[in-house]
C-alpha cells in the first residue's frame, strides 16, 4: 500500500532567481474559511491513498469486527502513521467495541477521525510570547529540509499579522545559504543580519539580537545550519548559538522549530529524535506536505516524539505555509 503523503520539490531558490513582490505589511493570509481547502488540496495524494483504503473498509463493514480492524491496521501501518501509533489507535477501538459495538463504516471513521485528532491536539501548547520582544525562533534540521526556504515564509506569516520581523542568517557554512535567504528577506518585505561565509552562527546571532532590541522589532527568525564544515560538532554550535539568545534576550530562544521533509516519512523521525534530544526542540514545520503520500508522519511525530506541527508547507509560494491545524487536517484526510 501506499504510505500515507508523496514527492514534491521544495527546493531552495537559486541565488539568481527573481525576487517576487514583497507582501505588503498590512496584507492578509488566505481567509481563515480557506485553509480547510488549501489543506484539503494540499493532502490529497494521502486522501487519495489513505482514505480510499477507509473507504473500502467503510463500504463493507456493517458490524466491525476482527476482520475489519486488521484490514484498518493495515491501511494505517501503511500510511506513514507508525507501528507504535498504529498500535495505540487500534488498542482504543478494539476496548471500544468490547464494551460497546461498533456499529458499520461511518461510526468507525467517526472514531478514527476522534482518536487521530486527539493524538494531534495532545503536543499542542501555548506559544510563549515574551514580554519585551523580540521572541526569538530558531529554525533547525539537516541540509535539504526547506529551513531557508520555510524562514521566508514564516517571515511573511508574521508580516500578515503586522508584525515586524527581522531575519538572522546564522547557516553560514552551507554555500549559498545567505544568498538565499537574502533572496527571502526581499520578497517578505523584512530585514536581513547576515555575516560572511565561514562566519562565526553565535557572533552575526548576537549581532542580530541586538538590533532586534535596538529596533523593537517583533520576531526574530533564525535560520541555522543543517551541518558544520568545522570540528565542531552541529549540537555544540547549536548550544553555543542558545547560551549567545539567552544573554541578550530572556527566556531565547522562545521556539526551536524543527523543519522536516514531509517526502521522507518515518525516515525522517531518527533525525527529528538527535535534534529534539539535543537542540530543544518546540514544535515542528512539515515541509512538502502537498506533493507526498506520506501525510501520516505528522501523527507518529505527535505521538511519538510528542511534539506539535506549528506549521505545514503546502507549496512554492510565499503564502504557502498553513499554521498547523489537527481538526482541519484530520477532517482533509477523512471528510
Amino acid at each position: 500500500m501506499i504510505s500515507l503523503f508523496g514527492a514534491n520539490k521544495d527546493p531552495e531558490i537559486p541565488p539568481s532567481a527573481e525576487p517576487e513582490t514583497a507582501p505588503e505589511s498590512g496584507s492578509a493570509e488566505a481567509p481563515k474559511s480557506g485553509f480547510f481547502s488549501r489543506m484539503k488540496q494540499a493532502v490529497s495524494r494521502t486522501r487519495e491513498s489513505f482514505s480510499s483504503r477507509i473507504e473500502g473498509i467503510v463500504a463493507l463493514t456493517r458490524t466491525v469486527d476482527e476482520s475489519a480492524l486488521e484490514d484498518l491496521e493495515t491501511a494505517l501501518l501503511t500510511s506513514d502513521i507508525g507501528v507504535q501509533t498504529t498500535t495505540d489507535i487500534l488498542a482504543a477501538l478494539r476496548d471500544r467495541a468490547r464494551r460497546q459495538a461498533i456499529e458499520g463504516g461511518d461510526e468507525l471513521r467517526a472514531l478514527l477521525k476522534a482518536q487521530l485528532r486527539a493524538i494531534l491536539e495532545a503536543p499542542q501548547h501555548q506559544i510563549p510570547t515574551p514580554e519585551t520582544p523580540p521572541k526569538v525562533t530558531f529554525l533547525v534540521g539537516v541540509n535539504g529540509t526547506g529551513k531557508t526556504t520555510s524562514a521566508g515564509k514564516l517571515a511573511a506569516w508574521y508580516r500578515a499579522q503586522n508584525k515586524s520581523v527581522l531575519l538572522c542568517a546564522a547557516d553560514t557554512f552551507r554555500a549559498a545559504a545567505i544568498e538565499q535567504l537574502e533572496i527571502w528577506a526581499s520578497r517578505s518585505g523584512v530585514e536581513m543580519i547576515k555575516t560572511r561565509r565561514g562566519g562565526d552562527p553565535a557572533a552575526v546571532l548576537y549581532d542580530a539580537a541586538t538590533a532586534a532590541k535596538a529596533r523593537h522589532i517583533n520576531e526574530l527568525i533564525v535560520d541555522t545550519a543543517g551541518r558544520l564544515h568545522t570540528k565542531t560538532g552541529l549540537m555544540d554550535e547549536l548550544d553555543k548559538m542558545r547560551r549567545t539568545a539567552a544573554k541578550l534576550v530572556p527566556g531565547a530562544p522562545h521556539e526551536v522549530l524543527l523543519v522536516m521533509d514531509a517526502t521522507t516519512g518515518q525516515n525522517g523521525l531518527q533525525q527529528a529524535r538527535q535534534f529534539t534530544q539535543s537542540a530543544g526542540v518546540t514544535g515542528i514545520v512539515l515541509t512538502k506536505l502537498d506533493g507526498t503520500a506520506k501525510g501520516g508522519i505528522a501523527v507518529a511525530i505527535a505521538r511519538e516524539l510528542n511534539l506539535p506541527v506549528r506549521f505545514a508547507g503546502v507549496g512554492e509560494q510565499m503564502t504557502d505555509l498553513l499554521e498547523f491545524s489537527p481538526a482541519e487536517f484530520v477532517d482533509s484526510l477523512l471528510e
